[in-house]
């Protein structure tokens, strides 16, 4: 992920607040849209935290909060519907006090407020209930201001001057909030009351409403979020949730379903799906998942790429869509401003006045040496999980320009590695991107350009997967050429990245090449890649295993022995799940299948710990003997696309599957269960034009593999 907000040192930094660590939060989310409530279901003066509307990159809506009768109501529940399309409150009112005298009992009215966020508008219903044997005046009154602040200062990146906000527009039913920034555009909150309020202002829109016994009334609010031209919504509250539900929920189903007799894990598996449906947009070529929320709301190429990958073995749809998004990106100048080339992959695309106006590089930036690989690597995975070579032919140009710019970017050494053009720009971009994170032994920061272990894992696994799909679109030259360079830098790398006092590969070689020595979860990455030989596979995982590493919930980031160890850290001693997800999937490629069970369970315990299962982009690093619970990172975006597919990669690794489509056949070797799982289902699982429906069942010393059915010829085959 990426850490760019103030400027501190040339460096940027995100600005935590205490203030929304305290407060809980809940969320929708649609596309390029976003919403963050306190359980109350209001914004409450957002100010310098992440509540709010959000679309585009702009805040739209920086406080909205509900009065009852002049007072807050209390709050009864809070919690997210229909699979996390629909945030649901159910509010009361309090005791209401007049002279002295009650005349107006708490638990009364039941408000109930359920909001839904389509097409860049938030629509809110409220329903009223009396349940009093009296009449009831209730007066509500919904307070309002937007700020239109861009995500980058809400993060802390100050500005020395700001566009100027316009005269409000108030009509009978309708509000407009308007601002016109110093990029010379006008962006509105345009606010639609139905009823028509009994008064409204520009920041108050009141409503009266007498309730006889047993009575009911309903009250709709639609925000919608404009770019210059004023738009009203084409549908109503009810239409929206329809809508939004049945996509998700059609979506979700591509997903084979996955399924135990263990609950929580269950609760982990669907809240995982639900967050990555939260998160993925819909284009003209196909779905790709937005990195998190609420720093990275947005395409991150190698985020992206990397949830594309964790539920590649489920869902390879997502895949297809994230390529053929990002070939649609892929540099075609040179532009130092943005770090772009021709042929490299896109690291972040950002919306907003200051993305517009360039006080931020980040509109269109390239500042990325891991994600042009990765687009690869995943489209070779892609091709050998589904077959599909007609997507191969339509990216091959981008392929091609890809691995171009690789074979331009490496250096003298034979490795690629970066050093970023613009000082305005990242100074660190591999997926450890923190000013800090790349050290020798001393701490001393390592110099540019820096060729980090990971990345030339990641250049490995592109030729050689490339080179196997250039033998299946008969470009024969081409594969021996690709296999030939994959071979030559597996033999160099394993010379000149080895660390034999420690048994792993080192961080990363520096611009004087200089090795890196320090013990990092990198390393795990390699494994994933399939760079390292057989014997130091060996040596890795059991160096990566040992207590300075795995702190008990998972892969430190690294090693507590570390100069610049620092749990709390971002980036240098910290879990992340996708980085224990990659490692896993390395232990398994190397069959060491136990040891990726160990990391699915330690994450496994993880979700147990979260009320809601949802795996943060990281958590502190601490000892799980020192804690009864993962301590969590105050800024981490929660849902994280690549937490959110961890468990998918995860599960992969540990029950060993592999799907070779080629030959119709789905395989286990060595397959076995952790102790926590004894019966696990996956039903509707892909090969081809194949769907079969899988259980397996624990045993004492391996596992068991039924089919339950299966539509086509598929050959399911067990190695023990």
């Amino acid at each position: 992920m990426t850490e760019e907000a103030i400027r501190l040192d040339e460096e940027y930094y995100l600005v935590a607040s205490a203030l929304v660590q305290r407060r809980p939060q809940v969320l929708l989310s649609y596309g390029e849209s976003f919403a963050i409530y306190d359980l109350a279901g209001d914004i409450l003066r957002a100010g310098q935290q992440s509540f709010g509307l959000f679309h585009g990159g702009t805040r739209y809506l920086s406080r909205y909060e509900l009065r009852v009768n002049g007072q807050l109501p209390f709050v009864l529940s809070s919690e997210p519907t229909h699979n996390g399309s629909v945030l649901t409150t159910n509010l009361t009112n309090p005791d209401e006090v007049r002279d002295g005298t009650l005349v107006v009992r708490r638990d009364t009215a039941s408000i109930s407020r359920r909001k839904v966020l389509y097409g860049g508008t938030l629509y809110e219903q409220v329903q009223l209930h009396n349940y009093g044997l009296e009449p009831l005046r209730l007066v509500l009154e919904f307070l309002i201001d937007a700020d239109f602040v861009d995500i980058f200062e809400v993060r802390g990146t100050p500005r020395v001057k700001r566009g100027d906000l316009l005269p409000p527009r108030i009509a009978a039913d309708r509000l407009h909030l308007r601002y016109r920034g110093r990029d010379a555009v006008q962006r509105s909150t345009v606010m639609k009351f139905l009823p028509e309020p009994a008064s409204l202002s520009a920041n108050v829109a009141r409503f009266e409403v007498e309730l006889p016994p047993a009575g009911r009334t309903v009250l709709e609010i639609h925000t919608t979020c404009c770019v210059e031209q004023i738009a009203s919504p084409t549908v109503e509250f009810t239409e929206a949730l329809v809508t939004v539900c049945e996509e998700r929920d059609a979506w979700c189903q591509q997903f084979p379903r996955v399924s135990s007799d263990n609950d929580d894990f269950n609760r982990w598996i669907d809240r995982s799906l639900q967050d990555l449906s939260l998160l993925r947009v819909q284009t003209d070529v196909g779905s790709y998942v937005n990195a998190g929320i609420p720093w990275f709301a947005t395409l991150f190429g190698r985020d992206s790429l990397i949830a594309a990958l964790e539920t590649l073995a489920f869902m390879p749809g997502l895949a297809a869509g994230t390529l053929r998004e990002l070939a649609r990106w892929q540099g075609t100048e040179c532009n130092e401003e943005r770090d772009e080339e021709i042929g490299k992959i896109l690291h972040e695309r950002r919306g907003g006045e200051m993305a517009e106006l360039g006080e931020i590089p980040f509109g269109r930036y390239y500042g990325s040496i891991d994600a042009t690989p990765l687009f690869l690597l995943v489209l070779a995975e892609y091709v050998e999980r589904t077959g599909d070579l007609a997507l191969a032919r339509e990216l091959w140009p981008a392929a091609l320009a890809a691995i171009g710019w690789i074979e331009r970017a490496v250096g003298p050494d034979g490795y690629l590695a970066y050093a970023r053009r613009t000082t305005r720009g990242l100074m660190n971009q591999g997926w450890k991107d923190s000013h800090d994170a790349i050290m020798h032994a001393d701490g001393a920061l390592a110099e540019a350009p820096i060729a980090l272990a990971e990345v030339q894992g990641y250049v490995y696994a592109a030729y050689r997967g490339m080179a196997r799909v250039a033998r299946r679109l008969k470009f024969t030259e081409l594969a021996e050429t690709w296999t030939l360079q994959a071979t030559r830098l597996q033999e160099r790398f394993n010379r000149d990245f080895w660390w034999p006092e420690e048994g792993i590969f080192v961080l990363a070689r520096d611009g004087n090449g200089r090795p890196c020595q320090v013990v990092s979860s990198n390393t795990g990455h390699c494994l994933f890649a399939g760079i390292a030989s057989a014997g130091r596979a060996r040596q890795i995982t059991a160096r990566l295993l040992r207590e300075d590493t795995f702190c008990g919930w998972g892969i430190r980031t690294l090693s507590t022995r570390a100069v610049r160890y620092n749990p709390m850290s971002y980036h240098n001693g910290s879990v992340w799940p996708h980085d224990n997800a990659l490692i896993a999937a390395g232990f398994a490629r190397y069959q060491f299948t136990s040891h990726a069970r160990d990391l699915l369970t330690a994450l496994f315990e993880v979700s147990r710990t979260i009320e809601d299962r949802r795996l943060p982009e990281l958590f502190c690093g601490f000892d799980r003997e020192d804690q009864q619970r993962p301590v969590p990172y105050p800024v981490a975006c929660r849902p994280q696309a690549w937490a959110a597919g961890s468990v998918f990669l995860l599960l992969q690794a540990a029950i060993a599957l592999n799907i070779d489509v080629w030959r119709r056949r789905i395989s286990f070797e060595n397959i076995a269960m952790p102790a926590w799982l004894n019966r696990l289902e996956i039903r509707g699982l892909r090969v081809g034009e194949t769907s079969v429906d899988l259980r397996i069942t624990r045993g004492p010393w391996s596992a068991d593999v039924e089919v339950m059915a299966k539509e086509g010829e598929v050959d399911v085959l067990v190695y023990k």
